[in-house]
Order: structure tokens, then sequence, then C-alpha cells
């Protein structure tokens, strides 16, 4: 009888396949309030990796780390018509605290933009004080109906940068400054993500925004994830809260705004656009764990060897990990740590020790191999690099080889409908061709230049439509 698979396989059901993967990989399971969800040790190691890498690339252009309350006045909301809009549906309330009905009812922070911009019209006074560059790393609550870990949960780990300039000029080159040099930097050299750069159209930019840049990634399935934004909000918040500075001149006026966010929905993206049949595939440059030293059995030459390597490595920059629990049987554990997508993992057994040798594993390639145990050390950074080029090699080509450039609604539609992306020239679809796409779950992800740039405008000559079913 054939052994039956560890996780469901993709090409049969891949919303099973992903649960199953994220359960037994051990990255989260499902809180005790639906929509809600524990990330477990695994998964958190993951987040963490991209808050380091995040955190660094945000703090090279100037931002400041800080925080805000989880809680926020109701009537805050009310500020800014279309921001309130956009979010009502999603907002958890707080009627009552430490017994008692509150005055005004508090509403927990979907988004952050009227907390920090009360305190913003505070802080700013004059021209000095800008441009004001702050970012929070917090959790938003966003009641959820139909939830999916890491995907839409009600509550989701986050960064949110707020900052407020001089000039239009200055707040948009910072918003598109951050979508380029902070998101898209991230997720191509450290996620090995293939992702698109371009704009939203007017029906799917942030509420309260006058501009959304966006990255659109293809998963493994062929729908679209919305990776991370960044919005230019113009002077509509400012608006709001009177939030001026004196100029150069003498003038009091109105400051130049913007927000941007990436969440930890990137590690549900990671499970979908590298996964395989056999678990995770972590990238080398994210991976918390990049190489897994295991002893195949308890002989005390051995456990002293892998210990030994596991040090050598370490001295050379490697993030590794000694698995020497031999009363736990070997094949489970290899089994384990190829669900959870470590790049490599060296196995050493009494055989190969009296050989000089170590089996070397790779998870991204596949395949394994005997490598002497004096190169390892040598051996390892470049494969950790070639694997990492692989990966976002293998993700490019996923979406060229699934996305059609169409001349019709009718041809989008069908390409979408199929598991793949349509281009389309938006003179030809515009906003009744989105609307009538939307009818059949299919969006607009993002506005691209002809060549692939990020167009100026929504009405650009030229722009293109990225059309998909997206999560």
């Amino acid at each position: 009888m054939a052994k039956a698979p560890v996780l469901t396989p993709r090409a049969d059901d891949f919303p099973r396949w992903y649960q199953d993967l994220i359960t037994k990989a051990e990255l989260a399971d499902n809180g005790p309030v639906r929509g809600t969800m524990v990330i477990r040790p695994y998964g958190y190691g993951l987040w963490e990796r991209m808050q380091a890498e995040m955190d660094a690339r945000i703090k090279e252009t100037g931002t400041q780390n800080a925080y805000f309350p989880l809680l926020i006045p109701q009537s805050y909301l009310t500020r800014e018509a279309d921001h309130v809009e956009g979010f009502a549906p999603e907002l958890a309330v707080v009627t009552h605290g430490g017994g008692k009905e509150l005055e005004e009812p508090a509403v927990v922070r979907p988004t952050s933009e009227m907390i920090i911009n009360d305190y913003f019209s505070k802080w700013v006074q004059s021209y000095r004080d800008l441009p004001l560059l702050i970012n929070q790393w917090a959790n938003v609550v966003r009641w959820e109906l139909r939830p999916r870990l890491f995907l839409r949960t009600s509550e989701f780990l986050w960064q949110e940068g707020h900052t407020a300039h001089a000039t239009y000029e200055d707040a948009r080159e910072f918003a598109a400054h951050i979508h380029r040099e902070v998101y898209e930097d991230f997720m191509v050299n450290v996620l090995a993500m293939d992702v698109v750069p371009g704009r939203k159209t007017v029906k799917e930019r942030f509420a309260g925004a006058v501009n959304t840049l966006t990255l659109e990634g293809m998963m493994g399935d062929g729908k679209a994830l919305q990776m991370a934004t960044s919005h230019e909000l113009g002077q509509n918040f400012a608006k709001a809260f009177n939030t001026r500075y004196l100029s150069k001149d003498g003038r009091q006026e109105l400051v130049w705004q913007t927000s941007w966010g990436s969440t930890t929905r990137m590690i549900g993206a990671l499970v979908m656009m590298h996964g395989d049949d056999n678990g995770l595939r972590v990238p080398p440059r994210l991976a918390q764990v990049q190489v897994v030293v295991l002893a195949i059995k308890g002989d005390d030459a051995v456990l002293a060897k892998v210990r030994e390597i596991g040090d050598r490595l370490k001295a050379a920059g490697i993030r590794v990990q000694v698995d020497d629990r031999t009363d736990t049987p070997f094949g489970r554990r290899a089994v384990d740590w190829e669900l959870k997508g470590v790049p490599v993992r060296i196995e050493l057994g009494p055989r190969d020790l009296d050989n000089g040798t170590a089996m070397l594993a790779r998870r991204i390639p596949g395949g394994k191999e005997p490598v002497s145990l004096d190169a390892l050390a040598a051996l390892i950074p470049t494969i950790l690099e070639e694997d990492q080029a692989l990966l976002l090699t293998q993700s490019r080509e996923r979406r060229e080889s699934r996305t059609s450039d169409v001349s019709t609604i009718a041809e989008a539609a069908e390409a979408a409908g199929a598991g793949g992306w349509a281009r389309i020239p938006w003179a030809v679809l515009g906003e009744k061709g989105e609307a009538e796409l939307a009818e059949q779950a299919m969006t607009v992800r993002c506005l691209v230049a002809e060549d692939g740039s990020v167009p100026d405008a929504e009405d650009a000559p030229g722009n293109v439509a990225v059309v998909a079913r997206a999560y």
C-alpha cells in the first residue's frame, strides 16, 4: 500500500494544502475567538526576521519608531468621511470598561491615521519640524467574516508608517521611495518574491488616499496577493485635523502626508509562493535556521562531530541549529525539517563519519549528495546564495508563464478564470470594465505603464491593467 502524503497535494486541493502546511510546519493555530490566530514560535521567528529586515530599511529613510494607543475614541473616525466609510464594516467597538458603560465608545484600531494625525497636529508647528517620519510595529483589528490564517484574520500584526511633509512633491517622492526601496527591495532580495509594482485604481485605493502604490505577487495557484501598500494622503487628513506649519515665508500651510504598511500576510505569501508538496521552502536570507545539522544516531563520536560542525558554521556567520535529538527517529526529524523549509540539512551518521563525509540535502532545488566534512564551511554560503536566486527565478517564471496579454474584457476574464493573470490596456477596460469583472470576482490588481514601471496617473496614456482573482 502506498504511503499517504504528509500534506494534501497542491494540485488536488490548494486551500487544504495551505491549511495542512500551516498546521504541520507549526506556523500558527486558530485562536479561541473566531478570526484570531496564535502564531507559534517557528512562524513568529519568520515574522521577527521580516521585522528586522524591514525595520533596518525603514530606519535608513530617517523614520523613527513610536507607539500609539490600541483604543481610539470613536469620534476620531468621523473626521475624514472616506476613511470612516471604508473601515466602518470592519470595526470592533468597546462600549464597556471597568464594569461601566463608557461615556464615549472606543474603537480597537483598524489603522492609526486618526490618532496619529491628532498628535501630528500638536507636534508640527514650523517648517523646521518637517518632515515628520514615524513608524509603529503593532497589532490591528479588522473584523473578518471569512478568516484564513495569515491571509485574513480579525487581528494581525503589521508595521504602519505615517509621515508629514512641507510639499506635495516631498510627500509623493517619500511614498514612492518606501514602495521601491523598502518594500520592493525587501520582497525581491530577501523574500525572493517576484512582485509587480503598480498603482491602484480609484476603486481599489486606500480609503482617504489620493493615490495608492502596491506590490502584487502571484501565488502558486495563480491568484494574486497584495503584499504591501504605500499611500499618498494628500491634505485630506491635514484638513480634518488642522495640521498646519509656519512656512519659511511666514504663512500657515497645511502639511502633505503619506501612510504605508505591510503585515503578517507576508507569511501566508511565503507559504503560497514558495511552498511545495513537501512543505515550506524558506529563502536563505530570511530563514532563522539556514542549516540544520542532524545526528542520525546517538553515537558519541557522531554527536561530538555534529556539534563541532554547528560551531564551525556559526563562526562562519551562518544561522545554524544542531538536531541531536536521537531519541526521536531520524526519519521523523528529517520530514519535520523538510516541512519547515530549512534550506540545507547536513545529515551525519557513523558510516559518514568513517568516510569523512556528510550527506547534504538541499530543500529548495531538492536532492542529496555526500560532501567532504572539510568542505562544508566553504561550500554552504555559495549554496545558500544559489538557492536564494533560484526561488526568485522560479517565482518570476511562474508569473511570466501564467500572464496573458489580452485585448478584450472577455479574454481578461477567461485568463483570470483559468488561474492566471491578464494584462489589458486600461483604455479598453476602464471603470466600466472593472465593474464588470468585479461581478465575476476578479479585480484590477494594479495599473502599470507599458514598460512595466509605475504610472504617474490613473489615466496616463498607455496604462495597462493587471487583472486576476485575488486573496
